[in-house]
């Protein structure tokens, strides 16, 4: 539920945003034409892409290319609510602002090269005054003006550009605007070890359950809930045999969340319980 919004906008165009809400809340982000910098600011954010997923921490902000993002706001040990301050970044508005300034950025934007869809960058200090920085100015919104906001978007660029991480900004900035379309095989083989449910998979690739089930059976010859019980319990055994990790750590990478739901489905699936298993495994080694 979202408490409080704010928003100042340029030529017509929405660039920063606040936002205060009460978790859980989530939506489907589409950006087909504009990339976004987000900082949350209390609270935790799950982001999820075609291909990726992150969970960004209080005090943590994320740089997403254009693409659909599947987001959810949740609670965290330390706030009840989430607050998230949001840059938008629109690629004529940059090329419009910067013009001749700053040549080298302009000339990234406009080159098209391949970079992950989410990069996080936590706890830089530079970042974290900028932000404070925007916060005076929704609390008093009758100081900004379009140059103030021109002056504030430059700076924020000027800020990513000069971090420690500066290499993969600048590769980052050159795709912000290039969606790369990702294959149903990829979205699905991305996400095989997660938690996630059939209808988050299905936003992810653009499709309503039942047309998602359909494609899945039409690649895979197979159920989604088998397909995927069958690849994780498979991958358990590989770790089971190969390491010495802890059952329940195992389980957690597998996409498991429950001990008791993974020993269940593992002695199905492979006649004994995940501790018996790596005890035979371990034997027929040493045989």
């Amino acid at each position: 539920m979202i408490l409080e919004h704010k928003q100042f906008d340029l030529y017509g165009k929405k660039i920063f945003e606040k936002i205060l809400l009460k978790p859980p809340h989530r939506v489907m982000n589409q950006m087909p034409n504009d990339a976004c910098f987000l900082y949350m600011e209390e609270g935790d954010y799950n982001l999820n892409s075609s291909t990726e997923h992150v969970t960004i921490h209080s005090k943590e902000a994320v740089l997403m290319r254009c693409g659909s993002y599947f987001t959810e706001f949740v609670k965290s040990f330390s706030s009840e609510t989430c607050d998230g301050i949001i840059v938008h970044l629109y690629p004529d508005v940059l090329k419009k602002i910067f013009e001749n300034e700053l040549a080298s950025v302009k000339s990234t934007i406009q080159s098209g090269q391949q970079f992950i869809s989410a990069n996080k960058y936590a706890g830089h200090e530079l970042i974290k005054i900028y932000i404070n920085s925007l916060k005076i100015y929704f609390d008093n919104p009758s100081m900004v003006n379009d140059d103030l906001i021109v002056l504030k978007l430059k700076e924020l660029i000027m800020l990513l550009m000069k971090t420690e991480n500066a290499s993969s900004i600048e590769q980052l900035i050159s795709s912000l605007f290039t969606q790369k379309e990702y294959s149903f095989r990829e979205i699905i083989e991305a996400h095989i070890y997660s938690e996630f449910s059939i209808d988050k998979l299905a936003l992810l690739t653009h499709l309503s359950v039942s047309s998602f089930k359909r494609e899945f059976t039409k690649i895979y010859n197979d159920s989604p809930a088998h397909y995927f019980k069958n690849k994780k319990i498979e991958r358990a055994a590989e770790l089971l045999s190969a390491t010495n990790q802890r059952i329940s750590d195992i389980a957690f990478d597998c996409g498991f969340n429950d001990l008791a739901h993974f020993s269940k489905s593992f002695q199905v699936s492979h006649g004994v319980s995940p501790s018996q298993f790596r005890l035979n495994q371990k034997n027929k080694s040493l045989s």
